[in-house]
């Protein structure tokens, strides 16, 4: 019984590192969010405005947003309402714009107007989880503390076997299992851009895909292939 888990572990390792190699391979310029930003204060804003709404929509958003609010005390003396007028674009905007605000408030008081560079702070702010809070210690600090998972997420992970979860948090922790610590950061942003390509939701488009030899989901008829 040993051996047998012995050779499973090893068998999905390998699985597992092949499927980061030929992701990186494919999407080695997609390795970073899409998400525009220029400082630490701008990547927080972006993330926290982000669920639920496409890059695209909060990209449009926040060009104009940040060229009128630049730092935590800009949007921590706003009023909600003027915040909602920016935010006027993106799915959920007045539920963002009064986390925008409130979690300002606290960075300000609480972390010197600075973003905090650890889970336990950034999950004491509003509107932020752990998908939100992973992104921005990766991106902001280059710390991996886990894995984002959204919905490219998880349809990905889901399709290539590499959880049996539709719940976030266990899908995070099958992730962070089968990945080394410094490669999570990446592995998010390679299965997000997978998502986005082949492995869409709605449609997948096997036969376009870099994994449709190894993915149990594939449709592709391999002897056909």
């Amino acid at each position: 019984m040993l051996k047998k888990h012995y050779m499973q572990n090893l068998q999905q390792e390998e699985y597992a590192k092949t499927i980061f190699k030929r992701l990186l391979k494919k999407y080695k310029n997609e390795l970073h969010t899409q998400l525009k930003h220029k400082n630490n204060t701008e990547l927080f804003v972006a993330v926290l405005l982000s669920p639920q709404s496409t890059d695209v929509q909060t990209n449009k958003v926040t060009k104009r947003l940040f060229s009128h609010f630049r730092t935590f005390n800009d949007y921590a003396n706003a009023k909600t309402a003027v915040l909602e007028s920016y935010l006027n674009g993106i799915n959920y905007y007045r539920t963002k714009a009064k986390h925008l605000k409130e979690s300002a408030r606290k960075i300000v008081k609480n972390f010197n107007g600075k973003v905090p560079k650890d889970m336990k702070s950034l999950l004491t702010l509003p509107g932020v989880g752990r998908k939100v809070a992973n992104v921005i210690l990766s991106e902001g600090f280059g710390i991996n503390e886990g894995i984002a998972v959204d919905t490219h997420v998880k349809t990905t992970a889901y399709r290539l076997g590499l959880t049996r979860s539709r719940d976030a948090e266990k899908i995070e922790k099958d992730l962070m299992a089968k990945f080394p610590k410094e490669k999570w950061g990446s592995v998010s942003n390679l299965l997000i851009a997978l998502g986005r390509d082949t492995c869409t939701a709605k449609n997948r488009k096997c036969k376009e895909c870099v994994l449709n030899d190894i993915c149990p989901s594939s449709t592709v008829n391999l002897e056909n292939h």
